[in-house]
């Protein structure tokens, strides 16, 4: 192949290459968790916790009293009743599966600790509690050592609130599971949870109609992971320190209300990943100190506003296979890139959002900057669509040559565009902003920046090749 040849190969490589990167574990999980393991019946009784005979002579709907304790093996709540431990007896797991299975509607677990061992099956979904009947709440548990925290099961109407939930640390991510595992399920309710060392925070796939708020995510491979569930609520939540942030994918109707995605640096990490997504609406969230802090591909009729993202390598990744979604009122700070755009095209409105790169001045006074802002230099423009790009995109050689070719445009660029953008960032009461300008560039980056002002402009050339 020739070289001209092989350049025009590489560049229709790359949307494919970054897509793959940054949703190929969710894709693959995906694949993975449409079936569950085989649902796990009654353990053997030598794998039965002395606590399984108060269960057992418990009237349907009465409440059973767990005395402070440690009690070793695993229980079968088969019948309607609230089960309550007092003191936070500790339940040990017998190493047989999961330490807690609720198989009967109307059940209550609350005020207990539960020790997985580090053991248990991955391929039987083994968890703190599993839960596979409908109308349950976990309430107020501390959870350690688990493969799962706690798995719902075709389980609706299900609480889990105020719990504690540690995964096995330095175990490699592909041995863990999730936080909090929900399948096939309808009407659910995570409040007040703090989860971490896990596979992923919380892990949500084919169920609908749920409130998902108040809870703190981190050091986690997905802070959330998210597919094929519609009309949910995310209000208030924290989602940090995750090695590849948040995805959600293959959904609709979805709304995101004040919550923080925050430090997820790993490789081709994303605040918030949106694969074919459609009419989401996302307000007053702070996305901070991000790879990349919103990634949109293939998704359509989406609304942002008020949000704010900042300090991020990349602000916004967009799609040429999206459409109709909108930007309003948001504010960009600080970021190293504001925007790329891969593909041929966009029709994604941007209208009065605030740029922390904009010097465009506002001489009358409105508010807004007398002239749009084009979001996107040449550089932006070539890393979404040429590889070779991404190794100068970030230098002051490539700011010189964007300010160049707007001066003197030499390649056909994607239209992306604010033609209203606000002069002084809104006031977001709701979104805290955080402090510093991590996308200033230093004093010694200048310096290499000019040796890179060379293979920059030989990218450039490239480019206009094309």
């Amino acid at each position: 192949m020739r070289r001209p040849d092989v350049r025009r190969a590489a560049a229709a490589l790359a949307p494919v290459v970054t897509a793959a990167l940054l949703a190929g574990a969710a894709r693959a999980d995906q694949m993975a968790g449409v079936a569950p393991g085989t649902l796990e019946g009654r353990p053997a009784p030598e794998e039965t916790s002395p606590v399984q005979a108060l269960i057992d002579r418990a009237a349907p709907g009465s409440t059973v009293v767990v005395p402070a304790g440690r009690y070793v093996g695993d229980l079968v709540v088969d019948r309607p009743l609230h089960l309550v431990g007092q003191g936070r007896p500790l339940l040990v797991a017998s190493g047989a599966g999961s330490v807690v299975r609720v198989r009967a509607d109307d059940v209550t677990v609350e005020g207990f600790e539960v020790d997985g061992r580090e053991i248990g099956d991955l391929g039987r979904d083994s968890a703190g509690v599993h839960v596979a009947a409908s109308r349950v709440t976990v309430r107020s548990c501390r959870i350690r050592r688990t493969i799962f925290g706690v798995y719902l099961r075709e389980a609706h109407g299900v609480t889990v609130e105020d719990c504690d939930i540690t995964g096995i640390p330095g175990r490699d991510p592909g041995e863990k599971g999730s936080g909090i595992h929900i399948w096939n399920t309808t009407g659910f309710t995570f409040r007040g949870n703090r989860i971490e060392d896990v596979r992923d925070g919380i892990y949500i796939q084919s169920a609908t109609h749920g409130l998902v708020e108040k809870n703190v995510a981190r050091n986690l491979r997905y802070g959330l992971h998210y597919m094929f569930s519609d009309d949910n609520v995310f209000r208030d939540n924290v989602f940090e320190n995750g090695d590849a942030g948040t995805a959600i994918m293959y959904s609709k109707r979805i709304r995101f209300e004040r919550n923080r995605f925050l430090h997820n640096r790993g490789f081709a990490s994303v605040g918030l990943l949106f694969q074919t997504c459609d009419d989401v609406v996302a307000e007053d969230n702070l996305l901070a100190d991000n790879a990349r802090g919103i990634f949109i591909e293939d998704s359509y009729r989406n609304v942002f506003r008020r949000n704010v993202v900042a300090e991020s390598d990349t602000a916004l990744v967009v799609y040429g296979s999206c459409g109709e979604n909108r930007f309003e009122g948001n504010s960009f700070l600080a970021n190293l890139t504001p925007l790329t755009l891969v593909g041929k095209r966009t029709d994604t409105v941007f209208d009065g959002n605030y740029w922390s790169e904009n010097d465009e001045p506002d001489l009358d006074g409105d508010g807004r900057s007398d002239r749009p802002y084009r979001l996107s230099n040449v550089f932006d423009h070539l890393r979404g669509n040429l590889l070779a790009a991404d190794l100068f995109a970030q230098s002051f050689a490539a700011t010189a040559i964007g300010v160049a070719e707007r001066t003197f445009p030499v390649l056909e660029q994607v239209a992306a565009v604010d033609h209203a953008p606000l002069a002084r960032p809104p006031d977001l009461p709701a979104v805290p902003t955080p402090d510093g300008e991590r996308g200033r560039a230093s004093f010694p980056g200048l310096a290499a920046s000019f040796g890179a002002l060379l293979g920059g402009s030989a990218i450039l050339l490239v480019g206009r090749r094309r």
